[in-house]
């Protein structure tokens, strides 16, 4: 027999932490009461020995119940071991000799995590990413958020949507140095990911190196602090990303992964295993049935729930259930286990103001967007080289040319919107969807039609408008999609997000459309999307709106504009064709 405690690397101090079971050491000479191997096909330890001994294992560890007669397993997470070496004080085990460095070294991963969580729990509650890493300022609850990431090697940050989760994870890699990274998010976040990490992390002074990962077929990639790899990839990285020097992976919206048997799945879980911090993201990581967030939970930190038969049977209406029987109490566990954390809206609407405008970068199709713009290229041939033009038709010109490339941006952006927005009606979330184009409105109308949507666009009558607005109101359905002119005069307070699919030239539209579902002494904090493209119309929007990518941001239209304000945006609409023109100064002749 082996001393499960022989050789400890641990500090007086460290020690100290441990509790008794992982501390004193198996006397020498006791009885045994039967053996410990490893099943490598199961990834579990299994027990063998005296009938009272495996008839204890089972009455005290419901999920050891999956051997035969005679034979209890345990999964082998360091939690697991931790009860194993527990059970050996009382029932001393012969550990079969080639399983000897295994059980020691899972041994000390159990020592490790102990004193990992001892150390969490002693943490302050609150804590700030050293001076010169981070340029941004938490909120309260984001610092205690931050507290918890770095207290935990493994975990699932799961507060509400709009609660800037990115933020507090970036927080992470920069008070803990953990790059290189990876983040693995949904597609249409990919480029908002690079913007925020470029805003808010700071190495030695500068920006972070970040290499947005392309393709299915792998390719030596150049050296970056981060890199970022939106999920439909990792089928194609799958041999790849284990073997990269990566020292923490996060996974946004980690409820992507609630499904198993896919190549997706497969690749997160290879990469998960092999990486030294793991983090999920998510305001619902769980959505139909309780049971996955086995799934989920299995990435972060496998087997942390035990195998799925012990799951099921335990935590659900039974084995193979997938229906969690008291969702409450497995939420309180994994809080209280230190593998979650979340707050909502509610729990911190004191922090927050009434108002949150978060700027968000979609990712959008270039090729639609090219094909668009062909027509309007002999239309800027035209504003730039007809001298012939008034001054009224030149201006008549700019404005349809203008038109036509906001049309083109928000058709070409207008599925990665759908997606955000379906996100946030699995969330919970109550929308009120904002555009300008009919055309665009029509996407979201085939994209979203699985919620039912109402419509307000200026082609309804006033009946139907009232009865979209009654449908919304009265709970009928979530989502709202209303034209930026058509919103004055509408009380929609049920609201809880408002997104801005397309933008308007006037500050004072915005506010307007918000308003509609803020109301003075409202006692909510309001959250606002603006979704952008890198590049299009957006970019001159952004700038005639007082707009910058980042997390939370004023606008203008907060107070009355001004004559000057309201003589620069009419200007917009010229500069905006001015900078299409230098675009698309290759494909014009020489004036």
């Amino acid at each position: 027999m082996t001393d499960i405690h022989e050789e400890t690397p641990w500090t007086g101090a460290e020690e100290e932490l441990l509790p008794p079971y992982l501390r004193a050491g198996v006397p020498e000479g006791s009885r045994t009461w039967g053996t410990l191997s490893w099943n490598q096909r199961s990834r579990c330890w299994v027990v063998k020995g005296d009938p009272s001994v495996t008839e204890m294992c089972k009455r005290l560890f419901p999920g050891s119940a999956g051997g035969r007669r005679g034979e209890a397993r345990f999964t082998g997470h360091r939690r697991m071991v931790a009860d194993l070496c527990w059970l050996m004080l009382r029932f001393p085990l012969q550990v079969r000799m080639q399983d000897l460095a295994r059980w020691d070294a899972a041994v000390a991963e159990a020592r490790r995590y102990a004193i990992r969580q001892e150390q969490a729990a002693r943490m302050p509650p609150r804590s700030d990413p050293p001076e010169g890493t981070f340029a941004g300022k938490l909120m309260e609850f984001q610092r205690e958020g931050l507290s918890f990431l770095t207290g935990h090697d493994r975990c699932l940050l799961a507060d509400e949507m709009g609660l800037g989760k990115t933020v507090q994870a970036l927080a992470c890699l920069a008070a803990d140095r953990l790059f290189p990274a990876l983040v693995v998010p949904p597609p249409h976040l990919t480029l908002n990911w690079q913007e925020e990490a470029l805003r808010f992390l700071r190495l030695e002074g500068r920006p972070p190196r970040v290499h947005i990962i392309t393709g299915l077929k792998p390719y030596p990639l150049p050296e970056a602090d981060l890199y970022i790899m939106h999920y439909l990839l990792l089928r194609g990285w799958k041999e790849v990303l284990p073997d990269l020097p990566l020292r923490c992976v996060i996974f946004d919206e980690i409820q992507e992964l609630r499904h198993t048997g896919t190549e997706k799945y497969s690749a997160a879980s290879l990469l998960a295993e092999h990486c030294e911090r793991v983090y999920g993201l998510s305001g619902t990581p769980i959505y139909n049935r309780g049971g996955e967030i086995w799934n989920v939970i299995n990435i972060l930190d496998y087997h942390f729930l035990g195998d799925w038969e012990s799951f099921s049977r335990e935590w659900c209406y039974g084995y193979g259930s997938a229906i969690v029987a008291k969702p409450e109490l497995l939420g309180d566990y994994l809080k209280r286990e230190g593998l979650m954390l979340r707050r909502t809206k509610e729990q911190v609407l004191s922090e927050l103001p009434p108002k949150r405008r978060l700027v968000q970068e979609l990712d959008w199709n270039d090729r639609v967007y090219a094909r668009l713009m062909a027509p309007i290229l002999p239309q800027l041939l035209r504003w730039k080289t007809d001298s012939a033009l008034s001054p009224q038709e030149k201006s008549l010109l700019e404005a349809a040319i203008s038109q036509r490339a906001r049309q083109a941006t928000g058709v070409a952006k207008a599925p990665f919107v759908c997606q955000f927005v379906r996100a946030l009606l699995e969330g919970g979330e109550k929308v009120l969807l904002f555009a300008h184009h009919h055309e665009v409105m029509d996407l979201y109308k085939a994209e979203l039609k699985a919620f039912r949507p109402g419509f307000i666009t200026g082609r309804e009558t006033t009946a139907e408008k009232e009865k979209a607005a009654a449908r919304f109101m009265e709970g009928r359905t979530d989502l709202l999609c209303v034209s930026l002119r058509s919103a004055s005069g509408l009380n929609l307070q049920r609201a809880t997000c408002v997104v801005f699919g397309e933008l308007d030239w006037s500050p004072a539209v915005h506010a307007q459309a918000e308003d509609r579902a803020h109301r003075i002494g409202q006692q909510d904090s309001l959250l606002c999307y603006y979704l952008v493209s890198p590049v299009g119309s957006d970019a001159s929007m952004q700038e005639a709106l007082g707009l910058k990518v980042s997390q939370f941001v004023s606008l203008m239209g907060d107070r009355p504009v001004s004559q000057e304000e309201a003589e620069e945006a009419a200007n917009f609409a010229r500069r905006h064709v001015a900078r299409l023109a230098e675009e698309y100064a290759a494909a014009l002749p020489p004036a």
